[in-house]
This record gives C-alpha cells, sequence and structure tokens, in this order.
C-alpha cells in the first residue's frame, strides 16, 4: 500500500473545480493516480493543463508535495507547470520535485556517486571542456596536425554523446550516421577509450555521464531502488516519446514498490532519434509497467476540423501508433492549401505574396511561420523575403551566411568583387595550411597597397611551403575577371574551395559540400555576383536598445524547432522527396516512419492557415533543374480535404497551378547532356549518377524515363536521352 493507500477516499470540499476545468479524458488522467498511467495526448490536446491539475490533485488530497516527482525536459517547463499549481492551489509547490533528467540524475550523483567509483566532489563539463579533452587526447596520440584527417573534436563529441543516448556501440553508431569514417574506426574507438579513462581519473563527467551513472547506481544497487521509491510515492514524466533508452530504464527502476508512474506524450510527436530518442519507449511503457491505464486526450484547442482531418490521414499511415483521431474544440475553418510551383524561385515567390496578403489583412507578422526539413530549404525564400524588406527569425539551424564554410565560399566571392577587402583576405588567407596570422599580416602589407592586389599576390615572393596554393588563389581570381556567367564564377569557387572544406570538416564534410551545390544553384536568379552578395547579407545589426518595443518579425523555422509552438499560419515548403522525406532517411523504414512524424509535427502547428508547398524543379549544382517528385506524405492525404491554389488569385503574371494529385511528368522537362543512353537497364540493377551518386533502379517507367533510388539523394525520375548513368 503507498503512501497515499486511497487518494480517491478522502473527499474534501476542494479550492478546484475539476469537471469545470477539464473536459472527461483530462479529468480522468488526473483522477487516475494509482497505478501506471499512460496519457497519448494528441498535439494542441491540453496535456500542460493535464499534468498541472494533477499535481494540484494530489496536493489536495493530502499526499505530501515531497513525495511528488515532476521530470520534464526543460527546467522552464517544470517551473511554470509547478508556478501554474501553486496558483491553482493558492499554497506553494516548492516541495514537489521539479526538473530535467540531467538536473535530477545530478542531485542524486551528489550523494551516490561513491558506488560507481566517483567522489561527490566530482565536476560536470561543459560542451567547451569536453572539446578541449577530446583535443588534447587526439594531439597525445598523435592522430592530428599536418596531413592527419582524424575527425575533428566537435564530431568526436558528437559520436560519444549519440553512443551514450542511444546505447548503440560505436561500429552501429558509424554504420547509421558516420559511414565516411568508418575506416577511421579504430584510432576513434582508442580516442573514446582514452577519454572514458581520462574523466575518471579526474573526477570528471560530461553531460551524459550523469544519466548512464545514475542508471548504474540504480541497476547495481537494491537499496538505493528502495529508497526511490519510498521517497518518491508518485512520478510524472511529460514528452515520454522523447526520453531515449537510459531514461525510460531510470523511470522504471525508480518506481520501486509501487509504479505509480504517469508518462504523458504522443508516439506521433517523437522526432528526436538523432538526440538519442526512442520511438518504442511509449510504445512500450505499457509492457514495461503491467495493469498500465492508457488515456488518450483526443479534443484539439488549437486547430481547426479542416487543418486537423489532414493531420488525422497523414499519421494514420503509421505502421506503429496509438490510434487517435483529433477533434477540433473550435468550429469552422478553411481547408488546407497545396501549391505546386513551377521551382523554387517561384515557391518563394508565392509564399511572399501570400504572407504579404496576410499582413494587409492585419495578421501580426509573429503569427506568420514557415517551416521546413532543412536550414538550406529557405535559402531562396529568405533572399525573396530580404528583397521585399520583410522583416523574419530564422530558428533551427543557421542563417544561410552564418555557416563558417558559406562565409569562406562568399568572402571568395567578394573577392572578385573587391579585391581590396582585408576582412575577406584574411578569413580566406587563414584557410590555407600552414599559413597563419603573421604571413597573412606580411602578405596583405605587401599586396593591398598595390595598384592590382591580384596581380601582386600571384607575383608574391616567398620560400614558405603555401606558396603554390596562395598564387593558385590569385590565378583562379584573376581567370574569373574575364568570366561573365555568374553559375560559372561560383562553380570555379567551389571547385577551388570544396578540397579545403574537406580537409577542414572531416567530420561532416559531406553535409557541407551539399550546402555549398545549394548556394551555386541559387546563381540562376542573379545577373552578377554583387547582386547576389547584396542579397545575401540578410542580418543588419541587432537593436541593442532595450528601451525600444522588440520588432515583431515573421518566422521561419526547422520543424524541430517548431516543435511545441504554434502560429496562425503556416507555410510547409519544399514538400518533395529527397527533402521531406530527406534522402537519407530514404535507406529504411524507421527513418521514413520519423520523417512522417515530423510531417505530422509541422502539420499540426497551425490554428488557421497550412500551405503545402513544393517545386517541380529543383536546382541541383552541376546539372541544372531536375524534377522533384512530390512528398510520398502529400500524397498520402486524400485529394477531398485540401484544396489546389487557384491561379486566378495569384499575382498577374504568374501561373500558379495545383493538382488533386501533384504528379504530370509529361510537364517536367529535364536537362543535361545528351547521351543517348537507350533503354538497358532493369529494376534492381545498380547505376551510378555523375551528380546523385550510386543508387538502384526502381522502375522503368517508360522507354525514356527511369526512376532510381540513390543512395544519398533518394528518389530521382531521370530521362534517359540526358541522363548520365551507368551500370555498377
Amino acid at each position: 500500500m503507498t503512501q497515499a493507500h486511497s487518494v480517491t477516499s478522502r473527499r474534501k470540499a476542494f479550492n478546484i473545480d475539476y469537471e469545470r476545468d477539464l473536459n472527461p479524458q483530462q479529468l480522468q488522467a488526473v483522477k487516475t493516480t494509482e497505478g501506471p498511467v499512460l496519457v497519448i495526448a494528441g498535439a494542441g490536446s491540453g496535456k500542460t493543463r493535464t499534468l498541472v491539475y494533477r499535481v494540484a490533485w494530489l496536493i489536495e488530497n493530502g499526499i505530501p508535495p515531497e513525495s511528488i516527482l515532476l521530470l520534464t525536459f526543460t527546467r522552464k517547463a517544470a517551473a511554470t507547470m509547478l508556478q501554474r499549481a501553486s496558483s491553482l492551489l493558492k499554497r506553494s509547490c516548492d516541495q514537489v520535485s521539479g526538473g530535467t533528467f540531467h538536473g535530477f540524475a545530478h542531485r542524486m550523483l551528489r550523494q551516490y556517486a561513491p558506488l560507481v567509483g566517483y567522489p561527490t566532489n566530482f565536476t560536470i563539463m561543459d560542451r567547451a571542456d569536453v572539446l578541449q579533452v577530446l583535443r588534447y587526447i587526439s594531439n597525445e596520440m598523435g592522430l592530428t596536425g599536418t596531413g592527419r584527417r582524424f575527425p575533428p573534436k566537435k564530431t568526436m563529441a558528437t559520436i560519444a554523446t549519440r553512443m551514450a543516448n542511444r546505447g548503440s556501440s560505436l561500429e552501429e553508431l558509424l554504420e547509421s550516421d558516420f559511414s565516411h569514417l568508418e575506416d577511421q574506426g579504430h584510432d576513434i574507438a582508442k580516442v573514446l577509450s582514452a577519454y572514458a579513462t581520462y574523466k575518471k581519473e579526474h573526477h570528471l563527467m560530461d553531460y551524459d555521464d550523469l544519466l548512464l551513472l545514475w542508471r548504474k547506481v540504480l541497476r547495481e544497487n537494491r537499496e538505493v531502488r528502495q529508497n526511490m521509491g519510498r521517497k518518491f510515492n508518485y512520478i510524472m514524466v511529460d514528452e515520454y516519446q522523447d526520453t531515449n533508452p537510459a531514461q525510460a530504464e531510470i523511470v522504471r527502476l525508480m518506481a520501486c514498490g509501487h509504479d505509480n508512474v504517469m508518462v504523458v506524450g504522443d508516439d506521433a510527436q517523437s522526432i528526436y532519434a538523432f538526440r538519442g530518442a526512442s520511438f518504442k519507449n511509449i510504445l512500450e511503457f505499457p509492457n514495461l509497467f503491467t495493469n498500465c491505464s492508457v488515456i488518450k486526450l483526443v479534443r484539439n484547442y488549437r486547430s481547426t476540423q479542416p487543418n486537423l482531418d489532414c493531420t488525422n490521414a497523414i499519421i494514420a499511415h503509421a505502421r506503429e501508433k496509438f490510434a487517435k483521431k483529433l477533434i477540433a474544440h473550435r468550429k469552422g475553418g478553411s481547408m488546407p492549401v497545396v501549391f505546386r510551383s513551377k521551382d523554387e524561385g517561384e515557391q518563394a515567390i508565392f509564399v511572399a505574396d501570400r504572407i504579404q496578403d496576410f499582413l494587409s489583412k492585419g495578421t501580426s507578422p509573429e503569427k506568420i511561420a514557415v517551416l521546413f526539413r532543412a536550414g538550406f530549404h529557405s535559402y531562396q525564400l529568405e533572399a525573396e523575403l530580404n528583397r521585399r524588406g520583410l522583416a523574419f527569425e530564422k530558428r533551427g539551424g543557421i542563417k544561410l551566411v552564418e555557416a563558417a564554410h558559406i562565409k569562406d565560399f562568399l568572402c571568395l566571392l567578394r573577392l572578385t568583387v573587391n579585391p581590396y577587402d582585408p576582412v575577406s583576405w584574411t578569413r580566406v588567407l587563414i584557410m590555407i595550411e600552414g599559413l597563419g596570422p603573421k604571413g597573412i599580416n606580411r602578405i596583405l602589407t605587401a599586396t593591398l597597397g598595390e595598384p592590382d592586389p591580384l596581380n601582386a599576390l600571384r607575383q608574391y615572393k616567398t620560400r614558405s611551403r603555401w606558396k603554390n596554393q596562395v598564387h593558385g588563389l590569385a590565378s583562379m581570381l584573376l581567370s574569373l575577371r574575364k568570366e561573365t556567367r555568374l553559375p560559372k564564377i561560383l562553380e570555379s569557387i567551389k571547385d577551388w574551395i570544396c578540397p579545403l572544406v574537406q580537409n577542414s570538416y572531416a567530420g561532416d564534410y559531406p553535409r557541407r559540400l551539399i550546402e555549398l551545390q545549394q548556394l551555386c544553384a541559387m546563381a540562376d536568379n542573379y545577373d552578377d555576383a554583387a547582386t547576389m552578395l547584396a542579397d545575401l547579407a540578410l542580418d543588419p545589426p541587432e537593436n541593442t536598445d532595450t528601451s525600444k518595443k522588440k520588432e515583431k518579425k515573421l518566422v521561419l523555422s526547422t520543424i524541430h524547432s517548431a516543435k511545441g509552438l504554434e502560429w496562425d499560419v503556416v507555410f510547409m515548403i519544399s514538400l518533395v522527396e529527397g527533402r521531406f522525406p530527406a534522402s537519407g532517411a530514404l535507406k529504411n523504414d524507421v527513418d521514413i516512419e520519423e520523417e512522417r512524424r515530423l510531417f505530422y509535427v509541422g502539420s499540426t502547428r497551425a490554428r488557421d492557415h497550412i500551405f503545402y508547398c513544393f517545386p517541380s524543379l529543383v536546382n541541383v549544382s552541376g546539372y541544372g533543374s531536375i524534377p522533384a517528385d512530390p512528398s510520398r506524405f502529400l500524397n498520402e492525404i486524400p485529394a477531398e480535404l485540401m484544396k489546389p491554389w487557384n491561379p486566378d488569385t495569384s499575382r498577374k503574371g504568374h501561373t500558379f497551378g495545383g493538382s488533386s494529385r501533384y504528379t504530370d511528368d509529361s510537364k517536367i522537362q529535364e536537362t543535361g547532356t545528351s547521351l543517348g543512353s537507350g533503354n538497358k537497364f532493369r529494376p534492381g540493377q545498380r547505376v551510378r549518377h555523375p551528380i546523385f551518386g550510386p543508387g538502384k533502379v526502381i522502375q522503368m517507367i517508360n522507354d525514356k524515363k527511369i526512376k532510381i533510388c540513390f543512395d544519398r539523394m533518394g528518389y530521382k525520375t531521370l530521362h534517359m536521352d540526358y541522363a548520365k548513368i551507368s551500370i555498377i
């Protein structure tokens, strides 16, 4: 029998009218206090409200606040919930233990760390400390330096934390996430082993150690488990779908002797596998805790029913799920709109036009959001918004010109416009191996005062080993003076910088090279480098005058960063295969399922209006415009639940259109150099494309068209007369 023995038996005159304030399902979750409870809280269904009222219910029924534990994923979330509960009760909830998994584990290890070989005065390393230690160890082992391409410290830190959060081996992680580093697996393992030893010897823990060592304490010490069970009679966990295997086991071990655990979450919103979150945790909770009550919150207080009809259809295709259909509390609403553009440029124009329409009708900017799968998907839209003077805030990823490799690239482009720019010269020259600040200062002193700095640089005399690279850089920039075609200028710069990017960012250079390709693809929108550079200057200095009201801006955000938020108007862009779902997710069904859940999360952010946008053609550097298949997730939504954008309402001169099934290959012209490939391929055959790399033939659509699933770029439909395809 728990401390509460029978909460509902001790009736009293409550200060809170639970029946009035909660819907029937929320009320059931609040009052079901004994035994394990799984609350499946659909998007916008009031899960926070449910947790707050449950804390209040327990305390009003005589449960000592200090025996309640509320675990969340941010300290702010826990503090907000307890403040709201205090307001309801008109008494403090300070004695309720609330906080993050990591914060709670830290507090416990201050008492129990000696059980796992640490003193209680251990030190917690922050990110910078971790990077410094990993760099030190790599240097001591002779794995870094000239001519070595060992992963940088940031990549090593990422590998270490993913192993910890997922509970996976190094071999499994390299195969799934870092295949380009598999040949260095032995050295990586040596560094990680030395890193673990170093921490233990110096009484150091990193962020992940807090969970792993607290779990180890609980696993190996029955008395500690029993103490936890006696101390915390009621455990509540928010966002349970985002827990990793260690966190789920910690909850199980701490509920020793009572199993009074309520977890709240939504399997349909599990989108953090890359951080180690396990989708299986929430599905398997009823098996982990026997006699579990499952309560579903399906009344949505955010969106209108037409929007929810679409989101219900999206998640209905999930292979593993707790079946539910969200029902709108609000009445009315307009149907979601689907818009098919000719290309990414037209997509950007369409979204900017619609945003201006909403603004002109009184919608406040901060109530409008544009969501996308990856940060680079919004580059063309950012440029379009900047041209129109529409201020925006970008969340998730980083803005185009903030990425280090993009800054390097743009500095090279600036030097084709202004060779007297010392800031750009400094950034470019520091990329050359062996050339340090003193050498750069000597170069700039000798060249920037000359009538032609590029010629002066090409003739710069030095015996240093970096001489050939510096002279080659000058020759490349001089040759671009005669080039009038911007795409050719960008390609030449990319060819020069790519080897340096590969050496400088050994851990994640494939991603960075793809982003450089996306930047080059923007050249089609500009006549010259100066105009492009001006448009890419997207970030004016921040206003530091706190006395002025902060400017309201529309939001551009990755969907991962949008989780838990809402806007009146939402645009989801670049909804094509290879971008959403991402190309890297096309290899297995597990990743596709997470992409579907991510699509669902994005779709449930809209209160009133949602626009699904996708281009028929996308730009790939070095190949031009190629056909793009609409996202499979769009095709899973019944056509009658959405309406195509009406071309008659678009700006004059634009030919926007839509289709209920969105695919019309006869209207898409592919580009490239004709090789007359002929029909010599068959399904299942391994082939190679010069841009997309290796892949497998999926379907011969007709004598001229072939559908291929490329290992890195996903599904592509190509024309046999133009595609440079070879059999592997």
